[in-house]
This record gives C-alpha cells, structure tokens and sequence, in this order.
C-alpha cells in the first residue's frame, strides 16, 4: 500500500484526528504538506519530527481556510514546494453547541465556511491539478453528523450534510480521471479535544473518567468504544491506495454502529 512519491495535503493536521492522518499517509511513504494553527516552535518540532521518523518530506502553510484565496495559495504552495498534490484530506473543521434561536451568526458564518466552504474551495484548487497527472485522491472528513442530525449543532450538521452531497457531486465529475472522491463519517473520536471534554464532566458530575467516557459514548453509539485518531488516518491511507480505486462517492462509517440506530 504504498504512497511513496505521493504528496498529501491535509488540513487541520497539527493535532487530533489530521495529525493522524498526516502520520498514516507519511508512514506509507508520501510527503506531507501540514495546516493548521498552534505555537509556531511546537509545530515546527512536529513537522521536523515526523519527517525524521517516516523519512519523508513534510512542509507546513498556517493559510487561513475561511479566506478562499489563501486556499489557493496553499494547494498552490503544496505544488510548488513538494512537486505534486496527489492527496488532498479536508479535515479542518469546528464546532458551537446552541439551539437554533440563540444559535450566534457569526458562529454559523464561521463553521459554513471552514467545515464547508473550505471543502469547496480546495477541491476546486486541487482537481485541476490532479486531472493535469491522471491520479489524485480526495477524503473530505464529514462525520456521524453528515448522515443524522443531533439537536443544537444545526452549523455543524448542515456542513457536514453539505461535505457529503459535495463529495458525491465532485466523485461523480471524476469518476474516469483517474481520481476518487470520498468521505469518512467518524462517531466519537478520542482526541485530546474530546478527553478534556470527559474530564470536565467526570470533574462536574464527581464521577470517574471512565464512567463519563462510556456514558458519552452510550449517548450515541452501541459500541462503547472510541475511534481513535490513527483509526481514522488508516482508513484514510485505505482509501488512497490501489485496493480502493474503485471506491469513489462513498460517506463511509467509522462510527461504532452511531448511525446503525
């Protein structure tokens, strides 16, 4: 399965669920441009560092993916500095929790146009490119939420409703370039964001961190067990091999049976 001589852009990939995928695609060998935001000494100690370990090259662009043209700029910068653009993962993403009436506009504004508008934006800056060398790969990260709907995240579920009729759209586009289009429909993922999360509530509720991560899990999933973070970058490199270049226009479940309900 391997991606040696493949570069891969994948956005949010300075923690959580992208920096996993961002390990997966380099342990298969391809280069890997990062994005996201954080302490300018720490991310540079992590793009040194998975370079030295996977022995690929990794370069970093902090592009802002709520201004289209700095999307451009960075599928651009992808190019020149490491050759190609064969993968693209939108990963990037946010979230705000309120019900539709107290729902803040700015918040809609802002999670539409990176969990949505950013989808958009670098596929239409990367399928060009990708067209131009026959091969290309794009996995937009949609989630559990791109196929049901949860009360007080009504931003959320839109994007990623919208991520998946947009993943369908651009596969079925092209479906004979030699490029697939897919999403991945994570449930609950254990990334550092979601463990401070529990540990909130085990220390509101005077419970155990154990005993609020399987009640958080219970909420929505039969399976009480967390997706982690190199799961998700797995299925990922799954997807970008040969063995899946007929999987295209698919909202794959990685969810712990959520939508199964």
């Amino acid at each position: 399965m391997s991606l040696r001589g493949k570069v891969a852009l994948v956005t949010g990939s300075t923690s959580g669920i992208g920096l996993g995928i961002a390990r997966a695609l380099a342990a298969q060998g391809a280069d890997i441009m990062l994005n996201g935001f954080g302490d300018t000494a720490k991310i540079e100690d992590l793009r040194a560092s998975l370079g030295g370990e996977f022995g690929v090259r990794v370069a970093f662009d902090g592009a802002d993916l709520t201004r289209p043209a700095e999307i451009r700029r960075l599928v651009t910068r992808a190019e020149a500095d490491l050759g190609s653009i064969d993968i693209l993962v939108n990963n990037a993403g946010i979230q705000h929790v309120a019900p539709v009436e107290d729902f803040p506009d700015e918040k809609w504004d802002a999670i539409i146009a990176l969990n949505l508008s950013a989808v958009f934006h670098a596929m239409k800056s990367a399928v060009p490119l990708m067209r131009r060398r026959g091969w290309g790969r794009i996995v937009n990260i949609a989630s559990a939420h791109g196929l049901v709907a949860s009360g007080q995240k009504i931003a959320y579920v839109a994007a990623k409703h919208g991520v998946v009729g947009a993943t369908k759209t651009v596969a079925i586009e092209c479906a004979n370039d030699g490029i697939t289009v897919n999403a991945i429909c994570p449930g609950w993922v254990l990334t550092p964001l979601v463990e401070a999360q529990i540990e909130a509530r085990a220390a509101s509720n005077r419970t155990t961190v154990q005993d609020e991560a399987k009640a958080l899990l219970a909420e929505k999933q039969p399976m009480l067990e967390f997706t982690t973070p190199g799961k998700i970058g797995a299925f990922v490199a799954f997807l970008c091999s040969e063995a899946a270049s007929t999987v295209t226009g698919a909202a794959l479940s990685i969810d712990g049976g959520w939508v199964a309900h």
